[in-house]
């Protein structure tokens, strides 16, 4: 009797649950981070993201501050699980055809171009603050799916493999606006070498190389020229990704293994210490100006406002073309609710907005339209999906 297929609905159950348990300790990460920037800790707290460690490779040292080592050296590992995900949904999972990636590409695409627009018209007159204009375009799926978890049977599952999809999708989006968008001066020896290493890596993969560790030794040093580049050094980690073999039969897959084995350190390390890396803003002297402000706030209205707008409004349109269909065993309301927690963009909003302003001034403008948004998107969608099961109930009825 044939086995069945490795990718069973157990494990899309576990994959939701690691995911949501991840999004819980990134809450508390966060958290912890604001209390410490508001605390008698402040400076302790401060002190130790500026912290510089070293460490050689070869002849060069490499020596960054604690926050840099955390945004650009374990973050590569994040962007290394992103892109497993992304290559495994597309050639063996939930995004493989085109009917199956219509409804959440029209409503990703939708959710990335409607908040940036808001956050360019808030900006017109603000030059500084136009280089923010992706910040808002991001939805972090473990928060978003930690508050379905709160959910429970309320939500289908249909919907969260929506919005599954459709994060994953979103960070496809994001990974391109930073390799396009948010580079620095490149150094082309370097982008040379790193060119060098991913035609390597090519190679093992066709030769049929089904270890692990080959990859990841050369990831390394991809990692490394890449960092050297200008190119921002956690694409590195996307990059490699791509060239892990996947085998659509058989557990023995290199991609699946790796991608198991970072799920866990991903989620319960990675993320919450960029989260608590990240999160701390003193909001000591902050009047309601420091909300009003045109970069905070565009980033507010673009998580807010232009998400929902943008993730509903594009999927109602591409259901009633008739080219996509609303997800199983859920209703509009629902869908509607769901879009509300695309808002949610903590994670790679936080990266990007990292990326885009220099001044510490900037980047705690960021951190305050980041929280402002992601907290009201996450209570809105929260507590319409909490009340949407009655309506669902009638809607069954009829």
């Amino acid at each position: 009797m044939p086995q069945s297929h490795p990718r069973s609905p157990s494990f899309l159950q576990a994959f939701l649950a690691s995911e949501a348990l991840g999004g819980y300790i990134l809450m508390l990460a966060a958290l912890l981070a604001l209390g410490l920037a508001n605390s008698a800790w402040a400076g302790n707290y401060f002190d130790w993201l500026g912290i510089k460690l070293g460490f050689h490779i070869g002849p060069v040292m490499l020596r960054e501050t604690v926050q840099h080592w955390i945004n650009d050296g374990l973050m590569a590992v994040f962007f290394l699980l992103v892109g497993l995900e992304i290559k495994r949904e597309i050639l063996d999972g939930q995004l493989r055809g085109a009917a199956r990636v219509v409804l959440p590409g029209v409503a990703a695409a939708g959710g990335m171009l409607v908040p940036a627009l808001i956050y360019l018209a808030i900006n017109a007159g603000n030059p500084a603050g136009l280089r923010g204009w992706a910040i808002p375009a991001a939805t972090d799926i473990a928060f978003a799916l930690g508050i379905l978890a709160l959910l429970g049977s309320r939500v289908p599952t249909s919907l969260k493999i929506f919005l599954t999809a459709l994060a994953i999708l979103d960070d496809l989006g994001a990974i391109l606006i930073i390799a396009f968008f948010y580079t620095a001066d490149l150094n082309h020896f370097a982008l040379a070498m790193a060119g060098a290493l991913l035609l390597c890596l090519i190679i093992l993969n066709r030769l049929g190389v089904l270890s692990v560790l080959p990859y990841l030794a050369l990831g390394v040093l991809l990692w490394f020229f890449v960092l050297k580049s200008g190119v921002h050094a956690t694409l590195a980690g996307v990059a490699l990704a791509l060239t892990i073999p996947l085998r659509r039969h058989g557990a023995a897959s290199p991609l699946h293994r790796l991608e198991h084995a970072l799920h866990r350190p991903v989620a319960l390390l990675v993320l919450p210490l960029f989260g608590f890396a990240n999160a701390g803003v003193s909001f000591q002297g902050l009047g309601l100006d420091a909300l009003t402000a045109p970069v905070p706030l565009g980033i507010a209205a673009g998580l807010f406002l232009g998400k929902q707008l943008g993730v509903f409004g594009f999927a109602w349109l591409a259901i009633r073309l008739g080219i996509a269909s609303l997800p199983r065993q859920a209703s509009y309301l629902q869908l509607y609710g769901v879009a509300l927690l695309c808002g949610i963009g903590f994670t790679m909003s936080l990266f990007i907005g990292a990326l885009a302003f220099d001044s510490q001034a900037a980047r705690d403008a960021t951190k305050i339209g980041v929280l402002a948004g992601t907290v009201c998107s996450a209570l809105a969608g929260y507590l319409l999906l909490r009340s949407s099961r009655r309506a669902v109930r009638i809607q069954a009825g009829h």
